[in-house]
């Protein structure tokens, strides 16, 4: 380790060296500021839910208004929460490299509101309106219980990825190619095990990236990865780029 630094010096240097940084942020990262899990949102109010029964198009056609309500209230709890130090000082760290590119598996803008710009968003962004008919971006009324597309009269829907669903083409062929391109991937916050995003990892590793997990529990690919930090990425990020800032 170097001075007053107990972030790994391997890391450190690679960093310091890399032409091209790719980080993927999962859930972890935004519990830290306290949103919920997928599975924790069906708590309270929705507890009697299953959560495939509130995310699938399938569920959507049978009662959009249902549908409608759960996501209004996942855009309430979401609002009320910050960005943690974890999301500053990722946009920090796209400072202090030649190139930085972010893929989160996160839905709730909490990135963009830290000051990191261009992200990939894999599963989409929860405070997006889109029409069901095409997918194309719309801004729903929000005192209508199922808001409308005016352009073509079908529903609009929450903007993320249900079950089921396809990543959409522009998220894939961005993070593919970052993936492969990049010299350092971080993998943050995420169980590993969510594909096709997991396979990013893999990925970067085969093309010659030092692949690093930062997450509380190392997961099961900790082991194929060239480094783990057991920590939250709020504690081992803002250190990691104070180490690099110096």
């Amino acid at each position: 380790m170097t001075e007053n630094c107990d972030i790994p010096d391997a890391l450190i240097a690679a960093l310091r060296d890399a032409r091209h940084v790719c980080i993927l942020t999962g859930a972890g990262v935004s519990a830290e500021s306290g949103v919920p899990t997928f599975r924790e949102a069906q708590d309270g109010l929705w507890a009697e839910y299953n959560p495939q029964d509130l995310a699938t198009p399938e569920a959507f056609v049978a009662d959009p208004a249902l549908i409608w309500r759960w996501y209004r209230w996942r855009r309430e709890t979401v609002s009320a929460v910050e960005p943690n130090p974890g999301h500053f000082a990722i946009a920090l760290l796209a400072e202090l490299v030649p190139q930085l590119t972010l893929i989160t598996q996160n839905v709730d803008n909490l990135h963009q509101r830290a000051g990191s710009r261009n992200v990939i968003e894999y599963h989409g962004n929860i405070f997006e309106d889109r029409c069901f008919a095409d997918g194309s971006l719309r801004h729903a009324d929000d005192q209508t219980a199922v808001p409308i597309c005016t352009d073509c009269g079908s529903n609009l829907r929450p903007g993320v990825v249900w079950f089921g669903e396809a990543i959409p083409e522009h998220a894939m062929d961005k993070s593919g190619s970052a993936a492969v391109d990049c010299d350092v991937f971080l993998s943050i916050g995420t169980s590993s095990l969510v594909y096709p995003a997991a396979g990013l990892a893999d990925l970067a590793k085969q093309n010659g990236a030092a692949v690093v997990e930062i997450n509380p529990n190392p997961t099961t690919h900790a082991a194929n990865f060239d480094l783990a930090i057991a920590g939250n990425s709020g504690l081992v990020l803002p250190e990691l780029v104070d180490c690099l800032a110096h």
